[in-house]
C-alpha cells in the first residue's frame, strides 16, 4: 500500500512539473512577444519623432525675432522639440560636412547661408497630412522664407511602420490564441490524469464546490507561479539585449516592463483558473464510460 501511495505521488508531482514547466514556457512567449509589440511602437513613436522639418528665415531678420518665432513653436501641440541654427551655426556644420573652410572656398561672396529653426513633431502629427497644414500656417509668417521636408520619406517611414503593426498584431493574435488552447489542454490533460479522484469524491458525496476548489487553487497558483518565472526570465532577456543594443536604453521604460510582468502573471492565473473551471465541469458531469475514453 506504502508503494503505491509513493507511486501516485510521484506521479502526481511529476504531471504538477509537467504542466507548471508548460504554463511557464507558453506564458514567457506570449510576453515576450507583447515586450516586443510595445517596444515597437515605442520605436515607431521615436523614429517619427525624429522627422520634421527645417523653417529658413529671411535674409536679415533679427535674431530676437527668430527666437520669438521659435517659443511661439515650441507652444503648438504638435512640436516636440525645436532647435535654432544661427548663421554661424549652419557654416560650421556645412564646413564640417564639405570637410573645408568653406567662408574660405566663396572669398569675397557674401555667405548665402541663412539662419534656420530644426523642427520635429509629436508621432500623431508626423504624417504628410498634418505637416501640410503645419507648413501652410508657417509660411505664413512674415519672417519664414521656406520650408523643406522630406516627403517621400515620410511617406516611406508611415508606410512600412502601418504595415509592420499590421503584421505584428495579427502574429500577437495568433499567439494568444494558441497560448489559451496551450494552456487549456495543459489544464485538461493535468484533470484528466486525476478524474477516478474526482468520481470517488463524488461518490462519498462531496459537493461540486469542494471538489473544485482545490484543482482551482493548484492551478491558479501554477498560473501565478509560471507567470512569475516567465516575468523574470524575461527580465533577463530585455536586460541582455539593452545590453548588446545601448541604443534601446533610451526607449526603456519602467512602467511599460512592469506592465508586462504584472499583466504576465495576473494572465496565468487567469487563463489557469478558466481552463480549470471548465474541464472540471466536464469531468463532473461525464459518465462513468466516458471516464474511460
Amino acid at each position: 500500500m506504502s508503494n503505491n501511495n509513493n507511486s501516485t505521488k510521484q506521479r502526481l508531482r511529476g504531471s504538477y512539473l509537467i504542466s507548471l514547466l508548460s504554463i511557464t514556457l507558453v506564458l514567457f512567449v506570449l510576453s515576450l512577444f507583447s515586450a516586443l509589440l510595445l517596444y515597437a511602437n515605442k520605436i515607431s513613436s521615436y523614429i517619427k519623432e525624429n522627422i520634421g522639418f527645417e523653417v529658413v528665415m529671411k535674409k536679415g531678420v533679427k535674431e530676437k525675432d527668430i527666437l520669438e518665432f521659435q517659443k511661439e513653436l515650441d507652444g503648438k501641440k504638435f512640436v516636440k522639440s525645436t532647435r535654432y541654427i544661427s548663421k554661424e551655426e549652419a557654416t560650421k556644420q556645412l564646413s564640417a560636412d564639405l570637410g573645408e573652410d568653406i567662408l574660405q572656398w566663396l572669398g569675397d561672396v557674401e555667405n548665402p547661408l541663412l539662419p534656420s529653426i530644426d523642427v520635429r513633431f509629436t508621432s500623431e502629427y508626423a504624417n504628410n497630412d498634418s505637416i501640410e497644414k503645419i507648413e501652410q500656417w508657417v509660411k505664413q509668417k512674415k519672417n519664414v522664407k521656406e520650408v523643406y521636408f522630406q516627403k517621400s520619406l515620410m511617406n516611406s517611414i508611415n508606410h512600412n511602420v502601418k504595415k509592420i503593426g499590421v503584421i505584428l498584431l495579427s502574429v500577437g493574435l495568433l499567439l494568444l490564441v494558441m497560448a489559451v488552447t496551450l494552456i487549456s489542454n495543459t489544464v485538461r490533460l493535468s484533470i484528466y490524469s486525476q478524474r477516478f479522484i474526482v468520481r470517488s469524491m463524488q461518490l462519498v458525496g462531496a459537493t461540486e464546490e469542494f471538489i473544485m476548489k482545490p484543482f482551482i487553487k493548484s492551478f491558479a497558483l501554477q498560473g501565478l507561479i509560471g507567470g512569475l518565472i516567465s516575468s523574470v526570465l524575461l527580465a533577463m532577456s530585455m536586460s541582455m539585449l539593452f545590453r548588446k543594443v545601448p541604443e534601446l536604453n533610451q526607449l526603456s521604460s519602467f512602467g511599460l516592463d512592469v506592465t508586462i510582468y504584472v499583466s504576465t502573471i495576473l494572465l496565468g492565473a487567469v487563463l489557469t483558473t478558466v481552463s480549470t473551471y471548465f474541464s472540471m465541469r466536464k469531468y463532473l458531469g461525464a459518465d462513468i464510460d466516458e471516464l474511460y475514453e
